[in-house]
């Protein structure tokens, strides 16, 4: 369960915005969509590994 508290003379949206962080970094959404269709496992070590590899190659384009 996440808890904001509000502060005083804080607005709402200032809350608002704390809270939809704190979901995020919870990963809850990321794992329902995640759960709405079975993905096999080999289809999703394969999406791991090329995501990895693309980032590889942002760090390695940044040092040039």
């Amino acid at each position: 369960m996440i808890i904001v508290n509000v502060k005083d003379n804080e607005s709402v949206d200032r809350a608002l915005k704390r809270f939809k962080k704190k979901f995020e970094k919870t990963g809850v959404l990321k794992e329902l969509r995640a759960r709405t269709y079975f993905e096999k496992p080999s289809v999703s070590k394969k999406r791991q590994k090329e995501r990895a590899v693309y980032k590889q190659q942002l760090f390695v384009d940044e040092n040039y």
